[in-house]
């Protein structure tokens, strides 16, 4: 039989973590509660969790910190939860490295729902090696790996990195996932629904420019290219397109 998959589940209200705990366990998750910042943080390195059910409102460290903090070091799928339901506070979330952002009160099988859809997402990121010489390869006729390469350009998903002109170009997950997806379907325009759909995984109404956020920053950065170009289609959403 497989391991369990775990889930560290961080909110300050037992009530409310025991019974998240019950649904988790239930669907054969493993888990384990931290009812404060600090605590989540030392469980962290001892637990390894799979995913992290991580509230905003907590005493001492709040749930932003926690998340900035745990973005150091590790990757690991982050869902934040709040009672907060501004745009502000959860486009802050995403930024600062959530997966995805859940508001309370939350229906018992939607928390679950999320849960595996963000597991899922995370262990199934897979592209391929682009050559603009090969239509093999553009077609996905080629073996699969985890990066995608253009002559001035490498986006790395197994060690998180973005290579620019020679430089190694710092970017939060979010963003290098973002880039990620787009380049891995070459001149493909994405709706920013789409974008919000397949990588945080559920239809993030009304707050769609979280991805303009994004796709700012991510140009912010890498400036202009000869070869390729994260374009804007007026009225639909993005493409990355490649220049001939």
């Amino acid at each position: 039989m497989a391991d369990k998959q775990k889930i560290l589940i961080v909110d300050d209200d037992a009530n409310i973590a025991e019974l998240i705990s019950l649904y988790l366990t239930k669907e054969c998750f493993e888990t384990q509660i931290a009812g404060d910042g600090e605590s989540a943080l030392k469980i962290f390195k001892y637990f390894a969790p799979d995913l992290i059910l991580l509230d905003l409102m907590l005493p001492g460290i709040d749930g932003y910190e926690v998340c900035r903090e745990l973005r150091k070091i590790s990757k690991v799928p982050i869902i934040m939860l709040s009672a907060k339901g501004e745009v502000f506070d959860k486009v802050l979330g995403l930024e600062l490295g959530a997966d995805d952002y859940i508001i309370k009160p939350f229906d018992s099988k939607e928390l679950v729902a999320r849960v595996k859809a963000v597991l899922r997402r995370f262990k199934s990121s897979e592209s391929v090696t682009y050559n603009p010489e090969n239509e093999a390869i553009k077609n996905n006729m080629a073996p699969k790996s985890q990066f995608v390469e253009f002559p001035d350009l490498i986006i790395n998903l197994t060690n998180y990195s973005v290579t620019y002109n020679g430089k190694n170009i710092e970017m939060p997950p979010k963003e290098l996932e973002l880039l990620y997806f787009l380049a891995s379907s070459p001149n493909q325009v994405f709706t920013r629904e789409q974008l919000l759909d397949r990588l945080w995984g559920y239809e993030y109404v009304g707050d769609t420019r979280t991805v303009d956020v994004h796709i700012k920053r991510i140009r912010e950065k890498l400036g202009e290219s000869k070869y390729w170009a994260l374009s804007t289609v007026w009225g639909i959403g993005y493409k990355f397109e490649i220049r001939q």
